[in-house]
């Protein structure tokens, strides 16, 4: 929901998000914050599974962008995500932290990067989103 015609994007996490246990901490043009539980989100090893750990990380950057870009009254679409997994995790929480690397008029990229509740660095992500007029 938004708050105004010009005022940043208040995040309310969708139905993939809420099925994952995404929580938003802290949203920002600076960073956008999410955390996201180990368990329920593994794979058939008992490892956090890598295509949720890029479904926090797209998540936590294109709000990251959708914040930015509703700052002058425009929309976001993500068109490219990368990820490198560094490290698993079997239980706990795990943090994305979304930061801006380029903030334009046509386009944004953030760097996501996910740690663990014990600080161990589980992954680094790259998001670019093409910034588009609301429909």
């Amino acid at each position: 929901m938004r708050a105004g015609p010009y005022e940043p994007w208040r995040i309310v996490p969708g139905a993939l998000d809420e099925k994952l246990g995404i929580v938003v901490l802290e949203q920002s043009v600076a960073a956008v914050i999410a955390e996201m539980p180990v368990a329920g989100n593994t794979q058939s090893l008992g490892r956090l599974h890598g295509g949720a750990s890029a479904a926090l990380a797209e998540a936590v950057g294109s709000w990251a962008a959708l914040v930015y870009a509703s700052t002058f009254g425009k929309a976001c679409v993500g068109v490219d995500l990368n990820i490198t997994h560094h490290r698993g995790a079997r239980e706990g929480v795990i943090r994305a932290t979304a930061t801006p690397l380029h903030l334009g008029r046509r386009s944004t990229a953030h760097q996501i990067v996910v740690t663990h509740e014990d600080g161990a660095h589980l992954a680094t992500a790259r998001i670019t989103n093409f910034l588009i007029d609301p429909e």
